[in-house]
């Protein structure tokens, strides 16, 4: 099956992704104008009550996002899998990545202990490049060394979900196992899957700057509509930066216009994030999917290759102790 055909024919789990995070959007934003509300009628003090409506809505939102959409991400990531490695795909896709989920994560928990797993050791090894990066930085290391982490972060999210792929497509084979086969298949095939790089940032800075720009100026001009509620919620953040306390606050934020497109902006890339996550990350993530799987099918890792990382992270090292 072509990169085409596997992502036309996922694209009913991306689509089940966004109308829960559209839930969970719209439960953040209920939850923190009704903290603002509250807040502002009982004791004039509306900053404080929209903080409070934001807390809750990110606990409410985490909830939402990975106790219920998780099954989708993962049926999705698993029925490409099988689409790369088969070359075919059941009728019912939906219905059969959630029974694989099922079967090889039997509950929340333990898929979360296992992708846990995974970004830990993929995280873990990226530090050591982070560390060259502020020993070579000099007196900007601290801005090399952050501009190689954000680097990392996108790679490993991607690593993680590769990973993930293989642990299902090894669905014979102990999960521990497969978790160390997959992390290694990287570092054996690396050149390999570095040609994907480009493709996994260039994708990415340009859906940022056209999908979020986009997203950005829509809600400024939604945003604008408010100047009252923007004027009053700059002043409370202007008396709390003239305190010993809130002097880090920056200025812009005490100013209504500035606070209104700053408001946007945050908007339009968490729209934007929700959007990129359903619809364009898994269109590059076929791609990036397909090498990794080809790169390990023909080349399965063995349990001599595990040894290459052993010294270069605890969490993989601890997890391939336990499979002695």
């Amino acid at each position: 099956m072509s990169n085409k055909e596997i992502y036309s024919r996922t694209l009913g789990f991306s689509v089940r992704r966004l109308l829960y995070d559209i839930l969970a959007f719209i439960v953040l934003g209920a939850l923190s104008i009704a903290g603002f509300m509250i807040a502002e009628k009982a004791a004039d003090k509306g900053l404080i009550g929209l903080v409070i409506g934001i807390v809750v809505g990110i606990v409410a939102v985490v909830i939402i996002v990975r106790y219920v959409s998780y099954a989708f991400k993962a049926g999705q990531i698993a029925m490409m899998t099988r689409a790369i490695t088969t070359g075919s795909l059941p009728d019912d896709v939906i219905g059969e990545g959630k029974r694989v989920v099922k079967r090889r994560f039997a509950t929340v928990a333990l898929f979360f202990a296992a992708t846990g797993v995974i970004k830990g050791i993929f995280q873990q090894l990226g530090k050591a490049l982070t560390g060259v990066g502020k020993a070579v930085g000099g007196d900007n290391g601290e801005t090399v060394a952050s501009v190689i982490d954000t680097a990392i972060q996108v790679v490993v999210a991607y690593l993680c979900d590769c990973c993930l792929g293989w642990v299902f497509y090894r669905e014979n084979e102990n999960a521990a196992k497969a978790t160390c086969e997959g992390a290694v298949l990287f570092f054996k095939h690396g050149k390999t899957l570095a040609r994907n790089l480009g493709r996994v940032f260039g994708m990415g800075l340009a859906s940022l700057l056209v999908i979020g720009g986009v997203l950005a100026g829509i809600f400024y001009l939604i945003l604008s509509a408010f100047p009252a509620f923007f004027t009053m919620l700059a002043g409370e953040i202007a008396q709390i930066a003239a305190t010993e306390d809130g002097s880090k606050i920056p200025e812009f934020l005490t100013r209504p216009q500035t606070l209104t497109i700053a408001a946007a902006v945050l908007a339009g890339v968490i729209v934007w994030n929700i959007i990129h996550g359903a619809f364009v990350r898994p269109f590059v993530l076929t791609g990036v999917l397909k090498n990794y799987m080809e790169s390990g099918m023909n080349d399965v890792p063995t349990e001599t290759s595990f040894a290459m990382l052993d010294s270069k992270s605890d969490k993989f090292a601890k997890l391939h102790g336990q499979l002695a």
